[in-house]
């Protein structure tokens, strides 16, 4: 299973995967950090097909075309603002990639890269967000033969370094992983 995951120090932005996902904002309408790269990349054709979603809850995802990315598509999920981790965080960032696995569970899409979900300016503490994200995806990966790979872009050296001590904690407890 864990060869069916990779981490990248990479812009996402440049992946030749079936989706990327992006770390939006409720209004899906383009924002900073990676959400703004995405909007950007993906050209003004992204966000006249976000005008018409309606944005989108936290926790929650939405498919868009990935327009001229090199990704086919992009699934727009809603990260939550750490608030001291007594406001349901942990719950919705799990939420997040549940959405994103079941979008493309749905859509039929076999790769997907994901960003470090709110641990930009919503400030989800790097390690908490990388647990979380290890755990659904793991879990996914065990359920179902449906995604063939998942890539983690992280954004910077300290994200990237959390994910490669997490994913070598998991090889080191399960060896048959």
């Amino acid at each position: 299973m864990i060869e069916r995951i990779a981490i990248l120090n990479t812009d996402i932005t440049t992946l030749a995967v079936d989706a990327i996902v992006n770390a939006a904002n409720s209004s899906l309408l383009g924002g900073g950090g990676v959400d703004g790269a995405i909007h950007r990349a993906a050209g003004p054709e992204l966000l006249a097909a976000c005008r018409l979603l309606g944005g989108c809850k936290t926790g929650q995802a939405k498919l868009t075309q990935g327009y001229r990315l090199s990704a086919g598509y992009i699934i727009h999920t809603v990260g939550p603002v750490w608030n001291g981790g007594k406001h349901e965080e942990r719950e919705l960032l799990a939420s997040c990639y549940r959405s994103c696995f079941a979008i493309a569970r749905k859509h039929g899409l076999r790769s997907l890269a994901f960003p470090a979900i709110s641990c930009g300016i919503y400030r989800f503490p790097v390690e908490f967000a990388v647990e979380i994200a290890l755990r659904e995806t793991f879990a996914e990966l065990n359920a179902s033969n449906a995604i063939e790979k998942v890539i983690f872009a992280c954004f910077d050296e300290e994200v990237y370094a959390s994910y490669r001590r997490a994913v070598e904690r998991t090889r080191d407890a399960s060896p048959g992983v």
